[in-house]
């Protein structure tokens, strides 16, 4: 029988980075992985927004997480916000797929970060309003989770609280608590 692929369970999301940067041409496979991800039309309704920490905008992104959040995002060299067009090109309706196919291109993304030796933390925690007008993004278009990336960091270098995060045991929910044969009930 085949076994998972192990960049599939090698994928966690770590609260300490290494102040090494990402360097530009792997900055360029991650969204280059996210691009051969599949859309209807090949419309391809994603965008990203991304700033290393030698870039300007990387001090805006940061300051959008909320507080708990900033406290272990700062040691990434390499935030990424992701966005999906909800309202699509074609006959200029909303696009139901969007959230799915831009997510299938975030996945993408992740598994090519943690081919590269690369760990991702995606966070929710961020002001989306506040986003969307720093970051001047257009009306049909939608904020998704914010991504920290960078290489495996010291843990020690965060507080306590923070720095449990790292150590706890990676756990899933059992595959008959979602998987449905035939109908919802």
């Amino acid at each position: 029988m085949d076994k998972l692929n192990k960049l599939i369970t090698d994928r966690w999301s770590p609260v300490a980075f290494d102040s090494r940067p990402v360097e530009y041409d792997t900055i360029h496979l991650l969204f280059e992985a996210a691009r051969w991800a599949p859309s209807s039309m090949n419309a391809q309704p994603w965008r990203f927004i991304f700033a290393t920490r030698d870039m300007p905008d990387y001090k805006v992104l940061l300051s959008l997480l909320s507080e708990q959040n900033q406290v272990w995002a700062t040691t990434a060299p390499l935030l990424v916000l992701p966005l999906t067009q909800i309202i699509s090109t074609y006959k200029n309706r909303p696009n139901r797929l969007a959230f799915y196919e831009a997510g299938m291109a975030v996945g993408n993304l992740l598994l090519q970060a943690t081919h590269m030796g690369l760990l991702v933390h995606q966070a929710s925690g961020y002001d989306v309003d506040r986003a969307k007008e720093e970051l001047v993004i257009p009306t049909r278009y939608e904020p998704m989770a914010m991504m920290a990336i960078g290489y495996k960091g010291d843990v020690a270098q965060l507080p306590n609280d923070v720095a449990a995060r790292e150590t706890m045991d990676r756990t899933r929910m059992e595959i008959s608590k979602f998987l449905v044969s035939g109908r919802c009930k």
